[in-house]
């Protein structure tokens, strides 16, 4: 019982984690920069994992971590944070849930096998279910935000739907092959960003700015304390 609320938990923290995305995107991220956004989120994580793993593809992996690491990485995150910039969280949370039938519909089409009734219906209603509790009368349809949500959520199916079909090298584990795609999406992002929205943005609280030095800074004596007190709760005098 332990075992099965333990992972009940586990796969519960996965949504929920990625549900922040739209909520840091759109309070805490510099505004119109999805490329360099998604290029920040993928590249240093993989290089992280690809210097804590060691180990990197070999013979046909090569190609194939690199198109996965498009499906996944190169084209989904920049769609990703495009769809948020454009659009309420609700909305493009819904079009993000639409994920499991587009994997559905692929899944018969590259690798001929069909779903069960109860996956389809899941897959079907998923996105309804979402509508439902996130989407509020007006929500926003940008049509340049929905279709880059559309196209993310097909990306990923695409890649979910391979990386089924090809699994892993042998001997590979989870974190060796997703540092793969993370610094095979990455690099083929940051060149596009560096065109298409110049250099990489920097925060406003930039650690070249230090923070203003009042230890030179005139003190106020007692009889001024006293005073600000009591201007503080006096009103003025007629």
């Amino acid at each position: 019982m332990n075992r099965r609320w333990t992972d009940v938990a586990l796969t519960a923290a996965a949504p929920i984690t990625w549900g922040t995305t739209y909520l840091v995107t759109a309070e805490l991220l510099p505004p119109d920069r999805p490329l360099w956004a998604g290029a920040i989120r993928a590249l240093p994580a993989g290089l992280l994992l690809l210097a804590l793993t060691r180990r990197r593809p070999r013979g046909l992996w090569w190609g194939r971590a690199a198109v996965l690491g498009a499906l996944n990485i190169g084209v989904f995150f920049p769609l990703l944070f495009l769809a948020a910039y454009r659009l309420p969280g609700g909305t493009a949370a819904v079009l993000g849930a639409a994920q499991p039938l587009l994997v559905a519909v692929l899944t018969v089409a590259l690798l001929r096998d069909r779903p069960t009734r109860p996956a389809l219906f899941a897959a079907a209603v998923a996105p309804l279910g979402v509508a439902l509790v996130v989407l509020r009368p007006g929500a926003g349809l940008d049509p340049l935000g929905v279709t880059a949500g559309l196209a993310g959520a097909v990306a990923m199916a695409a890649g979910l739907v391979l990386t089924r079909r090809w699994g892993r090298p042998p001997g590979t584990g989870v974190l060796a092959a997703t540092s793969w795609q993370l610094v095979a999406g990455g690099l083929m992002i940051v060149p596009v960003a560096a065109a298409v929205e110049g250099a990489p943005p920097v925060t406003p609280c930039s650690p070249c700015s230090p923070p203003p030095d009042h230890r030179h800074a005139p003190r106020p004596g007692p009889h001024e304390k006293i005073r600000g007190g009591v201007a503080d709760n006096v009103g003025p005098t007629k």
